[in-house]
């Protein structure tokens, strides 16, 4: 398991199924998963998984059947800046919007995920980190297609921003704002190399 703990509290977006959707969290979890997995419960055991560790209050929790040791860590490289770590589980990628209905219907029984947490050291607006998301899914996007894979992610991947809870809010975090463009990056960078060391397991 990778665990981030934050006493004080960070804002956070997220599309995790335990503390997802924009709030006050104090700890983030990404737990890896059997390739078996098929609970259908995930925030029960993420919330078992969290107090056996003693994390307290409300945080975010991921699962992935991805190898949570071989985790993709970058940042902006001045140590204050903008800072990554992805999970890239690519057993079954998908599109997004596949092109035949075969495709559409496909099982996703099978897990792996991509998850990303990422952190900017600047607070974000609520419209920002929704914004940070899409920058996210954009760069990871990007990093698939440079790593020549079939698919625009998984099905079950998802994502946590996170930020202070203090300070004058940035309006904007798009590929091309300030923060936005610095996330993409990172994202990229740690997407892109889990992508290539990758292996079936």
């Amino acid at each position: 398991m990778l665990v981030w703990r934050s006493p004080a509290g960070v804002r956070t977006i997220s599309s995790a199924p335990a503390g997802g959707g924009l709030g006050l969290r104090s700890w983030v979890l990404n737990a890896q998963v059997p390739l078996s997995y098929s609970r259908r419960d995930p925030q029960a055991h993420i919330e078992a998984l969290a107090g056996s560790l003693g994390l307290r209050g409300c945080g975010v929790g991921m699962l992935t059947a991805a190898c949570t040791g071989d985790v993709e860590y970058a940042s902006d490289g001045d140590g204050l800046g903008v800072q990554v770590a992805a999970t890239v589980g690519l057993r079954v990628p998908t599109w997004a919007a596949p092109a035949t209905a075969a495709e559409r219907q496909a099982s996703v029984e099978q897990v792996g995920t991509i998850n990303l947490v990422a952190f900017v050291p600047q607070r974000l607006s609520d419209a920002a980190l929704v914004n940070a998301v899409g920058t996210a899914t954009e760069a990871k996007t990007q990093a698939l297609w440079d790593a020549g894979v079939a698919g625009t992610g998984t099905a079950t991947d998802a994502v946590c921003i996170c930020c202070p809870d203090e300070g004058a809010p940035a309006a904007f975090a798009g590929p091309r704002s300030t923060w936005g463009a610095r996330l993409a990056q990172v994202v990229h960078a740690s997407v892109l190399a889990g992508a290539r060391t990758w292996t079936p397991s």
